[in-house]
Order: C-alpha cells, then sequence, then structure tokens
C-alpha cells in the first residue's frame, strides 16, 4: 500500500477505532495508546494491507485484540495483586477468611443492577474519578454519586446480613 492510501484508507479510520477501544476498555487513555499502537502496526504491514480484501475491517479486528490482551494483562495483574495481598495475612485462616469475603462482596455485586454494577466497579475496584464514570456512563455526576451510594448501601446490608445468616445471628439483620 503506498503512503497516499494508507492516509487516505487507515488513517481516516482513527476516530471509529478509539470508538471501538473505548467502548472495550472504558478509558480514554488506554483507548487512544491502542488506536496508536494499531495505527504503528498498520503501518509497519501497509507493504502486505494491498492483499488484504477490507483493511478497516482488519484494522477494526486488530484493535479489538490489542483491546483483549490489555484487558487479559489487567485481569492477570488484579488477580496476582489479590493474591500478594491475602499472601500478608497472619495465618492461613485469616487468609481464607479475607478470600470469602471478597468472594462474597464479588457476588453480591453481580446482582446489582446493571448501571450501579457499573460504577461501583469503575469507582471502588478501578479507581476512576466520578466525573470520569458520568462522562463514560453518559449521566451526571449526581447520578453517578446517588447510584454509587445505592450501591455500596445494597452491598454493605446483603454483606452483613449473610455473615449473620452464616454466623448463626439471624435475627439482627437490617431490613
Amino acid at each position: 500500500m503506498q503512503i497516499e492510501r494508507f492516509k487516505s484508507d487507515i488513517i481516516p479510520l482513527r476516530d471509529t477505532l478509539f470508538r471501538t477501544a473505548v467502548k472495550y476498555l472504558q478509558h480514554s487513555e488506554d483507548a487512544e495508546d491502542v488506536v496508536q499502537e494499531t495505527l504503528l502496526r498498520m503501518w509497519h504491514i501497509r507493504e502486505q494491507l494491498d492483499t488484504v480484501v477490507n483493511p478497516a475491517a482488519f484494522a477494526m479486528q486488530t484493535t479489538k485484540n490489542i483491546c483483549f490482551d490489555r484487558l487479559k494483562l489487567l485481569k492477570e495483574k488484579t488477580e496476582a495483586d489479590e493474591f500478594h495481598l491475602g499472601a500478608t495475612t497472619e495465618t492461613p485462616h485469616s487468609t481464607l477468611e479475607k478470600q470469602d469475603a471478597v468472594a462474597l462482596v464479588k457476588k453480591i455485586i453481580e446482582h446489582l443492577p446493571e448501571l450501579q454494577k457499573l460504577i461501583i466497579q469503575m469507582r471502588d475496584v478501578e479507581g476512576y474519578e466520578l466525573q470520569e464514570i458520568a462522562d463514560i456512563t453518559g449521566t451526571q455526576v449526581s447520578a453517578v454519586t446517588v447510584n454509587l451510594s445505592r450501591a455500596r448501601k445494597k452491598v454493605r446490608e446483603h454483606y452483613i446480613l449473610m455473615m449473620n445468616y452464616k454466623t448463626g445471628d439471624c435475627g439482627s439483620h437490617p431490613q
């Protein structure tokens, strides 16, 4: 593929590739990095792009693959971090209790309404700022705050309820 054709066929895909990357990664800085990497890869193989039937689709698939690779690395890093946090405890029993508590909280979060689940994940797990969450979800900061508060309250209530049930103290759970 000649440089002029690359400029006319591949470079204009930047915005579409960016929107796709944001959809998967939910963070604009990471998405921009993915787009840059995609365009760089396309540039390095520009000579072979003449044999590709649909270069735009090829660029899109490359973007998705890079996103999936980043998400996989993030998941592995998160799991490794959780493992290391558990490794600093004093006894195997307390380690197991923490792992059970984390699993229980994750399970409770999975049963939240989708927006609350997304907001609590982005804020409390991934560390996004309220304004960033509002921008990503297309809501106001006040709506994010309300949904975050409701999600945390539901998680707390269900966690207490489950812990009381587990210890046999079922009479003092919140309603």
